[in-house]
């Protein structure tokens, strides 16, 4: 099993966190990565990842932008993380750094989020509404994403993405809907992490995981687990997960691919985790989860069918216009005109 820990700390804290050496012990001794938000591209940063490298921990660069820019990759900031990889590959080349990967961050813009995790559909509605008839938008973000995923290539780096299960259901049912309307970009990588974070899902989480797991075994991939605590302030308190959940996610993720990617690494230090993780013993044989650790997923799954559902129906209004229209038509004529017997 492959783990990869995000970590996502501004410079100073980042600095205190590998200050004493033993957090990249503890890496070292499970053999994992890390995937590093870039909150800048300072000095100090650059000195975590010379000491990373230095100690044989692969390392992604997990690009970000400033919270004015939208933060996250996204249909409307293309250009933005264009201009922030040439300024990430000057960075690299003055501080001779290296990395394992590009990491890309799908999400929508975060002022959009946090309105979202907040519920504020009053001021959410007005916005995304004149999304919905823009298809050319996610056709022109999908090309920047993809020009930039083919330098990135060319340059000699792996990318891989960190995008919302939704998108799954999306590509199954082959609309654009959900990217349209919140700005996410389906792009194709190398490898692709699906974010199934539990702390955020409530009392069907195991369930959801499952589900959207079997997905990503069938389809290859990593699964994102979490959250332990850390990452953006969205102003909405997600409690983090006990060891006890963590440990039933990651025993989950492990039956379903050899890829985990853990949410947070600072906050599985906080918590103690990354200790006690040294010393779990992970059973070689996979075996199927208990019954009761996943008994909502056949609900899941028929939530799942709905969705889709909802978003082919979404995604093409004219057509079930014309259905019931036709529909409509031939009862009309049917009692205009009934059979004589």
């Amino acid at each position: 099993m492959s783990l990869t820990f995000a970590c996502e700390l501004a410079a100073e804290p980042l600095t205190a966190l590998f200050a004493d050496g033993t957090v990249i012990d503890r890496l070292r001794a499970l053999d994992a990565g890390v995937s590093l938000g870039l909150l800048d591209l300072s000095p100090e940063r650059a000195e975590v990842v010379r000491r990373l490298n230095a100690a044989g921990v692969p390392v992604i660069a997990w690009l970000l932008l400033p919270e004015s820019e939208g933060y996250w990759c996204n249909a409307d900031n293309g250009p933005r993380v264009v201009a922030r990889y040439a300024a990430f590959q000057a960075w690299t080349a003055d501080e001779a750094l290296v990395w394992d990967g590009i990491g890309l961050d799908i999400e929508p813009d975060i002022a959009l989020m946090e309105q979202l995790v907040k519920g504020a559909v009053h001021k959410i509605v007005p916005r995304l509404l004149p999304n919905l008839f823009d298809r050319e938008r996610v056709l022109r973000a999908q090309a920047i994403y993809t020009t930039l995923v083919t330098q990135m290539h060319l340059d000699g780096y792996c990318v891989e993405s960190y995008q919302f299960p939704f998108i799954l259901d999306e590509r199954r049912v082959g609309t654009t809907l959900l990217q349209r309307l919140l700005g996410i970009v389906d792009v194709a990588v190398d490898h692709e992490v699906v974010m199934l974070y539990s702390s955020m899902m409530g009392q069907a989480a195991p369930s959801i995981l499952w589900s959207y797991g079997q997905d990503v075994a069938t389809h290859g991939g990593g699964i994102g687990i979490g959250s332990t605590g850390g990452g953006v302030d969205l102003a909405v308190d997600f409690p983090p997960l006990t060891w006890s959940e963590f440990t039933r996610d990651l025993d989950l993720a492990r039956q379903l691919t050899d890829d985990v990617f853990i949410f947070s690494l600072e906050g599985c230090v906080r918590r103690g985790f990354l200790d006690w993780l040294a010393k779990l013993e992970v059973p070689a044989d996979v075996e199927a989860p208990q019954e009761a650790q996943v008994a909502m997923a056949p609900a899941v799954q028929t939530a799942r069918r709905v969705f889709r559902g909802m978003l082919w129906v979404g995604a093409h209004p004219l057509q079930i216009a014309g259905m019931v229209m036709g529909s409509a038509a031939l009862v009309w004529l049917l009692r205009r005109h009934p059979r004589r017997a």
